[in-house]
C-alpha cells in the first residue's frame, strides 16, 4: 500500500508545474545534473530515501502557495499507534499540509509549504516524539554557480565560503578569488539558489546566478509574433508536450524562451519547428536562436570602466589637493596666496584642500566604507578596513586641524588632506590595473571558447545518401546525427565522424599538435579544428556542451575554481594579517609619539609646522596602507588560472591546483605499455599451426573468440584471422557464437564455440587451464619475445592449435621522453600485462630499466602502492580504461590519448594527444607554475616585510628617509599588480620537447 502511495505521489508531481515555473528550474533536472556534477556523493548515507515533489496544492486551495514533499526514514516505529502519534505531532505544525507515516516501512511522507516551515523543523519535531530520524539523503544534490562581486582578497573569499556553508542545506561550497565565482552543492529539499544568493548578499557581497547545473542541454530562443501573455502560455504548453523536453522557462518581457531538453530525443531545430507549428489562423509565431550576452565579459568591462572612471574623478580632486599642499608652497611667490587667512588661522589653502578632499573621501571612497562595514559585521577584516582606517585617520585629524584653526587665532598645525585624497587615488589606480591584468589571466580560456565557428553547412540527404539541399545555419542549432559539409579552410563546427571525403585537419588549436592529421572515412573530427585541403562530410556525434571543446572549457573552469593546497599558507596568514597590521600601526604611532613628547629624539627630526602627534600619525598611517592582503590572496589562483588555460591550449588538461602541486613533486613515472609507450595499433606479423587442426578451423575458432574482446591486440588477431580465412577458401556463412565467454584480465579470453572449448591468450592462460605447452611451442614463443613480439596462443579442446606473433611498434618519441625525464631527476618504470620477454625488449628499446610484467589491472595499482610505500611520488601514465585502478592509486594519474573523451574521472591530468611528450609538458608546466606561485609569495610578502619597517620609519633616524602615506598606498597597489603580472608571464611558457625536434 505504501509503495502505491509513493507511486501516486510521484505520478502526481509529474502532472503539476506550478513550483517548477516559480523557481524556473525543474527539480528532477537539478537532481540528475547535481549527481553528475558531484561525481561522488558528498554524504555516504545508507538506506534513507527522499524525493522532492513540487505541486500547486496549498492550504485552503490557495494556488499561490508552493508545496514541497520530503520523505525520510524513521527508526523505532513498532505499531500503528507510534505512526499515529508522529502524524498528530507533525500535523499540528504551521505550514504542514499533510503527513503520512508507514509503520511497516518506517517511512514518513510530509507535504509542507517551505515559506512557512522547513524540512529541518519537521525532522526535529519527529525526534521530539522520541524516534530516530535518518539524516537527509544525498540523492537530491543540486549544483549552482554564482558570480561573486566585491571580493578583494583571500579574507573576502573565505568570508563568502563561510556564509555559504552556514546556509541550511548547503553541502559544499568552493569560492574562487581570481575567477570571482562560487560553486555550491546543496539539497533542494532544504534550500534553493535564491536563498544562497541572499546569504552572499547578507555577507556584504553581490551575487548573480551563472548556472543552476541544469544548463547541460539548454537553448535560448527569441519568439516573434507575441501579442499577449496567452500566446506565451500556449507556446509553453506546446513545448512541454514535445517528447524530450525537460523544462521550459518563459521571459514575458523579453519574449524569449529557455528550453532544457534531452539531445538523444530532440534538438533546437525541432523546438523551433514546434513553435512555428503552434501558430494557427491569424497567429503566426517565429523563433530564432538567441545568444544571451556574456555576463562575465560584460561585468569585467563594467568593472574596468567603473575603476577607471572613479580613478579619473579622484584625480580631478586629488591632483589640485597635491599641488596646493606639496608643490605651490615650495614655489614662492606663486603659492603665497594659499597662506591668506580666511578667519583666524584658517588659510585659503587649508579650506580648498578640505573642500576638494571631502568628495574623494566620502563619495569616491564610499566603497571602502561599505566593504569595511560588511567585513567587520562578519567579524573579519580585509583591505577595505586598512584603507578606511588609514584615510579616516588622515582626514579626521585634518578636519580637527581645520576646526582648531578656525576657532583659534594662535594655533599652528599642518593638515594631511593630500594623504587621504592621494591614497584613495593610488589605490583606485592599482585596482584598475589589477582588474585589467586579471582579465588577461583567462585569455587562453576565452580563446578556446571562441574556436567554434558561428555557422555550419547542413546537408539534407535522401534515402540513398544523395545530397538534396545545403543550408547555412547557426552552429548552436545543430543536432546529433546531422550531416554537415566542411569545405577546405573552414572550421569543424562540432564533434563528428567522417562519412565521406578525405582531408588533413589542423588540430593544433585543441591538441597542440602542429602537424595536420589525415582524416578519412570513419575518422573522428573535433569541433573547433581547421580543415586544410579536402572536402569532408561529417555526421555530428556530439553537439553543444557535449563537444570536446566544451568539455575542455568545463574542465579548465573547474580547475580554475579549485583551490590549490599551497594556497593554505595564504589562507592561514590572512586570518590574522589585518589585525596584526592594525596593531603594528598603533605600536608604530605609539613608538614615535611617546619618544617625541618625551623629547627622546631631536626635535629637528619633526618637520616644521608639525608636532609629535602629527609626525607619529604619518608613520602609523603609512604602516596601515602599505600592507595589503590582496597580493597574498592573488598569488596562487592567478598562477593556476594562467597555467591551466595555457596547458589546455597545448593539449594538457590539468584538473586544478591540487593536480598541479602533486605533479610538481613527481619523482617516478610509471608507464603502461600498450597504447602508451607503443602506438597501440598492434599488427600480426606471422601465424603458425601446431596441431592436426586445419588453418581454416584455427581461424574460425579465433574469430569466434576474439570478436567479443575490446583489447587492441585481440582486434589485430581478429583482423588477421579473417584475412587468413579468406586466403584459404571462402569464409563460412555463419561462424558460431561463443557462449560462456570469459575475460581473464592480463591473460586472454575463453569460452565454448559449439561443443568445443576455446582459449585465446598467453602462456599464463594456458597453464591456468592445464593446457600442455611442448618444446616446439616454447621455442616459438621465445623467438617471438626476443623480437619484442607477443605470442598469442590458441587452444582448442585443451591443445594448442596455433599461435599469432603480434607486434606493437614503439612510439618514435618514447625514448626521447624517457631520457628527458631522467635528466629531470625522474625515474621511469613500465608496468604491463604482457609477458616478461616482450616487456623487457620494449623497455630496453626506450631506455627503461625497471619492468613489471604479466600484471593485471589491480596488480598495477598494487605495484604503485608499493612504490609509494617506499617514499616515491608516482605519476601513472595509461589509457584511462583498463589502467583506471592504477590511475586512481597514483599520486598523479595521466590519461594519454583520450581524444574526444576528455572527461576521464580517474585521471588528474588528461593528455588530449596520443603523444608521450605531453607527460614531460605536464610535469614541467607544474614545476614552472609552483615556482611562479612561490615567486608570487615573495612579491606579496616582500612588499609587506620590506615595506612595513620602512613605513614604520626604521630608516628615518639613519637616512632621513620616510615613506609618506600616499606613496605607501602606491606601494600597496604595486604589490597586487606585480603578482598578477608575474602570473601572466606563464603565458609565454613553451614546451620543453617538440615533435620532430
Amino acid at each position: 500500500m505504501f509503495r502505491l502511495l509513493q507511486a501516486l505521489l510521484k505520478g502526481f508531481s509529474v502532472g503539476t508545474e506550478y513550483h517548477d515555473s516559480v523557481l524556473g528550474l525543474d527539480n528532477k533536472e537539478m537532481e540528475v545534473n547535481g549527481k553528475d556534477e558531484l561525481m561522488q556523493p558528498l554524504l555516504k548515507s545508507s538506506d534513507s530515501v527522499a524525493v522532492n515533489i513540487s505541486q500547486s496544492i496549498g492550504l485552503n486551495h490557495n494556488e499561490d502557495k508552493k508545496v514541497q514533499t520530503v520523505m525520510f526514514k524513521i527508526r523505532g516505529i513498532e505499531c500503528a499507534s507510534c505512526s499515529n502519534s508522529i502524524e498528530s505531532m507533525v500535523g499540528k505544525l504551521s505550514g504542514v499540509v499533510s503527513v503520512m507515516v508507514s509503520p511497516l516501512e518506517g517511512q514518513a511522507v510530509v507535504r509542507y509549504i517551505p515559506d512557512l516551515i522547513n524540512a529541518k523543523t519537521i525532522k526535529e519535531t519527529v525526534k521530539d516524539t522520541g524516534f530516530e530520524v535518518d539524516d537527509f539523503p544525498d540523492q537530491d544534490i543540486a549544483v549552482c554557480r554564482l558570480r561573486i562581486k566585491g571580493m578583494a582578497c583571500t579574507s573576502c573569499s573565505e568570508s563568502v565560503e563561510r556564509a555559504l556553508l552556514m546556509v541550511e542545506g548547503v553541502k559544499k561550497a568552493v569560492v574562487g578569488l581570481a575567477l570571482e565565482e562560487a560553486k555550491v552543492h546543496f539539497d533542494p529539499n532544504v534550500t534553493d539558489s535564491d536563498r544562497i544568493i541572499e546569504a552572499v548578499g547578507d555577507a556584504g557581497f553581490g551575487a548573480d546566478l551563472i548556472s543552476s547545473g541544469s544548463d547541460v542541454n539548454k537553448v535560448h530562443l527569441k519568439i516573434e509574433g507575441i501579442n499577449s501573455p496567452e500566446d506565451l502560455t500556449l507556446i509553453k504548453s506546446s513545448l512541454e508536450t514535445l517528447e524530450g523536453v525537460n523544462h521550459v522557462d518563459m521571459d514575458l518581457e523579453g519574449h524569449t524562451v529557455t528550453v532544457s531538453y534531452d539531445p538523444d530525443i530532440t534538438g533546437p531545430r525541432s523546438l523551433i519547428q514546434r513553435i512555428r507549428d503552434t501558430g494557427s489562423g491569424t497567429h503566426f509565431y517565429q523563433a530564432s536562436f538567441y545568444i544571451p550576452p556574456r555576463r562575465r565579459e560584460t561585468e569585467r568591462q563594467h568593472e574596468i570602466q567603473m575603476y577607471r572612471n572613479q580613478f579619473w574623478w579622484s584625480c580631478l580632486f586629488s591632483v589640485p589637493v597635491f599641488i596646493f599642499s606639496m608643490v605651490l608652497p615650495m614655489l614662492p611667490p606663486y603659492g603665497n596666496w594659499l597662506d591668506y587667512k580666511v578667519h583666524n588661522m584658517l588659510t585659503v589653502g587649508m579650506l580648498l584642500r578640505w573642500i576638494l578632499c571631502t568628495p574623494v573621501q566620502f563619495i569616491i571612497g564610499r566603497r571602502f566604507y561599505v566593504g569595511s562595514y560588511h567585513a567587520l559585521r562578519r567579524r573579519s577584516a580585509n583591505m577595505d578596513v586598512l584603507v578606511a582606517l588609514g584615510t579616516n585617520a588622515a582626514y579626521f585629524y585634518s578636519l580637527y586641524i581645520v576646526i582648531k584653526a578656525f576657532t583659534s587665532d594662535t594655533f599652528v598645525g599642518e593638515d594631511f588632506f593630500e594623504t587621504s585624497a592621494m591614497l584613495i587615488s593610488f589605490i583606485l589606480l592599482g585596482k584598475y590595473l589589477e582588474v585589467v591584468a586579471k582579465g588577461k589571466t583567462s585569455d587562453a580560456l576565452a580563446k578556446l571558447t571562441d574556436l567554434a565557428p558561428e555557422t555550419a553547412c547542413l546537408l539534407t540527404l535522401d534515402d540513398d545518401g544523395n545530397i538534396i539541399s545545403e543550408t547555412e545555419i547557426s552552429t548552436q542549432l545543430l543536432q546529433r546525427n546531422d550531416v554537415i559539409k566542411i569545405v577546405p579552410g573552414a572550421k569543424v563546427p562540432v564533434d563528428g565522424v567522417v562519412i565521406n571525403g578525405q582531408s588533413h585537419v589542423n588540430e593544433s588549436m585543441i591538441t597542440g599538435e602542429a602537424r595536420p592529421i589525415a582524416k578519412r572515412l570513419g575518422d573522428k573530427v573535433i569541433g573547433g579544428t581547421m580543415n586544410e585541403n579536402g572536402c569532408l562530410l561529417v555526421k555530428a556525434t556530439h553537439v553543444g556542451p557535449e563537444t570536446a571543446l566544451s568539455q575542455i572549457v568545463q574542465l579548465v573552469e573547474a580547475a580554475q575554481l579549485a583551490r590549490a593546497p599551497v594556497q593554505k599558507l595564504a589562507d592561514q596568514i590572512s586570518r590574522f594579517f589585518v589585525p596584526t597590521v592594525v596593531l603594528a600601526a598603533f605600536l608604530t604611532w605609539l613608538g614615535w609619539f611617546v619618544p617625541g613628547q618625551a623629547g627622546i629624539f631631536p626635535k629637528s627630526w619633526i618637520p616644521e609646522g608639525m608636532d609629535a602627534f602629527e609626525f607619529a600619525l604619518q608613520f602609523g598611517i603609512s604602516v596601515l596602507v602599505v600592507a595589503c592582503p590582496c597580493a597574498l590572496g592573488l598569488a596562487t589562483p592567478t598562477a593556476v588560472m594562467v597555467a591551466t588555460g595555457k596547458g589546455a591550449s597545448q593539449g594538457v588538461l590539468i584538473k586544478g591546483g591540487n593536480a598541479l602541486e602533486k605533479a610538481y613533486k613527481v619523482n617516478t613515472v610509471v608507464f603502461d605499455k600498450t597504447g602508451t609507450l607503443t602506438v597501440g595499433r598492434p599488427a600480426v606479423v606471422s601465424a603458425k599451426l601446431f596441431s592436426k587442426f586445419s588453418k581454416e578451423e584455427l581461424c574460425d575458432m579465433t574469430v569466434a573468440a576474439e570478436v567479443n574482446s575490446e583489447h587492441p591486440m585481440a582486434k589485430a588477431v581478429l583482423e588477421h584471422a579473417k584475412k587468413l580465412r579468406q586466403n584459404h577458401g571462402s569464409p563460412p556463412e555463419h561462424v558460431p557464437d561463443m557462449v560462456d565467454f570469459e575475460v581473464h584480465p592480463g591473460a586472454g579470453v575463453g569460452g565454448k564455440v559449439g561443443d568445443r572449448r576455446v582459449l585465446v591468450g598467453n602462456k599464463r592462460l594456458m597453464r591456468s587451464f592445464n593446457v600442455p605447452i611442448g618444446p616446439e611451442i616454447e621455442n616459438c614463443v621465445s623467438e617471438a619475445e626476443q623480437l619484442a613480439r607477443t605470442c598469442v596462443l590458441v587452444a582448442i579442446d585443451g591443445r594448442v592449435a596455433g599461435a599469432f606473433a603480434v607486434t606493437d611498434p614503439v612510439k618514435p618519441e618514447a625514448e626521447r621522453v624517457v631520457s628527458y625525464l631522467h635528466s629531470m631527476g625522474i625515474s621511469s618504470i613500465m608496468v604491463t600485462g604482457d609477458n616478461w620477454a616482450t616487456a623487457t625488449a620494449i623497455a630496453k628499446q626506450v631506455g627503461i630499466q625497471k619492468v613489471f610484467a604479466e600484471t593485471d589491472p589491480l596488480g598495477k595499482a598494487d605495484k604503485i602502492k608499493d612504490l609509494q610505500s617506499k617514499g616515491a611520488t608516482v605519476a601513472m601514465v595509461g589509457d584511462g580504461i583498463n589502467d583506471s585502478p592504477a590511475l586512481v592509486a597514483a599520486d598523479v594519474g595521466m590519461a594519454i590519448g583520450a581524444g574526444t573523451d576528455v572527461a576521464i574521472e580517474a585521471a588528474d591530468i588528461v593528455l588530449i594527444k596520443n603523444n608521450l611528450e605531453d607527460v614531460v609538458t605536464a610535469i614541467d608546466l607544474s614545476r614552472k607554475t609552483i615556482y611562479r606561485i612561490r615567486l608570487n609569495y615573495v612579491w606579496a610578502l616582500g612588499y609587506n616585510i620590506l615595506g612595513m619597517p620602512i613605513a614604520a620609519g626604521i630608516l628615518f633616524p639613519f637616512t632621513g628617509i620616510r615613506l609618506p602615506p600616499w606613496l605607501a598606498g602606491a606601494c600597496m597597489a604595486a604589490s597586487s599588480i606585480s603578482v598578477v603580472c608575474s602570473s601572466l608571464l606563464l603565458q609565454s611558457y613553451k614546451k620543453p620537447l617538440h615533435s620532430g625536434a
